[in-house]
């Protein structure tokens, strides 16, 4: 059986035998018995495991070295320990794979920089069996959230000739042969590649997800997405994963509205599924983590304009290292005080267009966007979305005044002419999220395999 079943109901399994696969977490063999720290990776909690030698196989087991899996079948019981509530009196232990001595992972402190350069190891650490499960569970509640939302799934397509973030942040992709690359006027002749034209690995699915929202009112992707940024810092990868909801009928501050009641109850589903994990978390990465999340899901969420943002800043008393401006971006020193000043998470709106995409709506003043940034303590950004442009003549003129090739898109405009309505939607970084619910503040540790600019390993 499982641990976590074993665990959910243990004091009805007291006297009875129990059959279990697992992996020895730690072992302190003695003379006569020994006590193995037991765990089957079904949930964060281990199990002791006693064994004496009355067993066939003693000497053997008492050898056996961390990392080793066994099957083990023995009577639950009471334990005499101080530690655990219950502990399993081993019967019979079979050896299904030993692990030698060169085992890299062994029960002690590791840096998280070692263990990522071992990352198809470290899921076998305390630290990323809590960091994977809370990414399991948060995408569960995401899934639960829109799901009971009456919000669709859509699947967005991965290779995309849809130019939304700029072909200068989107990998491209071929079947070219790249050591004989057919030329057309000093040019690769994309003509004779696969699907005859230039194709990319997408940096959104918002554009087909706006196209499915135009039909079933509410939609949802969820799913990888992939950045050419050439960036080092904790906060970004080239490999990630996106939340992009899209809904018709739906103005900014319906937007805000879901982005508000969605995060909330993915923060409320991980406390209320993840206890364990999160109580590691806030003792061993974060102080504070577990008040931190509570405290956000009774928070009220403040909503302000860019503006007023920067009013608020340069009343500050505070000598920034970027002096915050009207037409410009907020830097991560802005972000951190905006969210102390308001001691909680803030909707910053109305964003300078020359800064947003070209299919936010612009706002009757002609010199903002109908855009949001959700800040929160702790974190700064995790999610931006923006009222859509819905208006045809007004899309076509922002393509031209960003340089936007309007053949890439013209089906994404062509929405605008049939049965066209307000719509918004948002982007949620999944890893950003992870970071929010875990404090690990490298990107790096919240995902599995991490693909940043000079690591593609595995």
């Amino acid at each position: 059986m499982d641990l976590k079943d074993l665990f959910v109901k243990i004091s009805e399994f007291e006297g009875k035998v129990v059959e279990l696969n697992g992996w020895v977490r730690n072992h302190r063999p003695q003379k006569e018995f020994g006590f193995i720290d037991f765990s089957d990776g079904t949930c964060f909690k281990h199990l002791q495991i006693v064994y004496d030698n009355t067993l066939s196989n003693f000497e053997t087991i008492s050898k056996v070295l961390v990392g080793s899996a066994l099957n083990i079948k023995g009577i639950i019981k009471k334990s005499e320990g101080a530690s655990q509530d219950y502990e399993l009196k081993a019967q019979e232990i079979t050896i299904l794979g030993l692990c030698p001595e060169d085992y890299p992972i062994q029960p002690k402190r590791h840096t998280r920089e070692f263990l990522r350069s071992l990352a198809y190891l470290r899921p076998r650490t305390n630290l990323f069996q809590a960091v994977f499960r809370i990414r399991s569970v948060a995408a569960l509640a995401i899934h639960e959230y829109f799901g009971t939302h009456n919000f669709v799934y859509v699947h967005t397509p991965l290779i995309t000739t849809a130019d939304c973030e700029g072909s200068d942040q989107m990998f491209k992709i071929t079947t070219l042969n790249l050591d004989k690359v057919p030329m057309k006027d000093n040019h690769a002749d994309m003509s004779k590649d696969l699907f005859g034209k230039l194709a990319y690995v997408t940096g959104t699915g918002q554009l087909h997800g706006e196209a499915f929202a135009m039909a079933f009112k509410k939609i949802y992707t969820f799913g990888p997405t992939f950045r050419t940024e050439n960036s080092n810092t904790k906060t970004h990868a080239n490999e990630f994963w996106m939340i992009e909801p899209e809904m018709a009928f739906c103005d900014l501050n319906g937007l805000m509205d879901t982005e508000e009641e969605m995060l909330k109850f993915i923060v409320k589903y991980v406390l209320d599924n993840c206890p364990a994990e999160i109580e590691f978390c806030d003792k061993f990465v974060e102080n504070g983590l577990k008040e931190k999340l509570e405290k956000l899901v009774s928070s009220n969420f403040t909503r302000i304009t860019h503006h007023d943002v920067i009013d608020i800043l340069k009343k500050a008393n505070v000598k920034w290292e970027y002096e915050p401006t009207y037409e410009s971006d907020i830097q991560k020193e802005h972000e951190k005080y905006i969210t102390e000043y308001f001691n909680g998470p803030v909707f910053i709106t109305n964003w300078p267009k020359d800064i947003k995409a070209w299919y936010m709506k612009t706002n009757p003043d002609n010199k903002t966007v109908a855009a949001v940034d959700l800040e929160v303590p702790g974190a700064g950004e995790l999610m931006g979305g923006s009222q859509r442009e819905e208006d045809y003549e007004k899309l076509l003129k922002r393509c031209q005044e960003m340089n936007v090739d309007i053949s890439k898109v013209d089906w994404f405009c062509n929405l605008r002419k049939y049965g066209t309505c307000v719509h918004s939607g948002f982007g949620m970084g999944f890893e950003r999220l992870l970071i929010y619910l875990t404090g690990v503040e490298n990107i790096r540790d919240v995902i599995p395999f991490p693909r940043t600019p000079g690591n593609c390993d595995y």
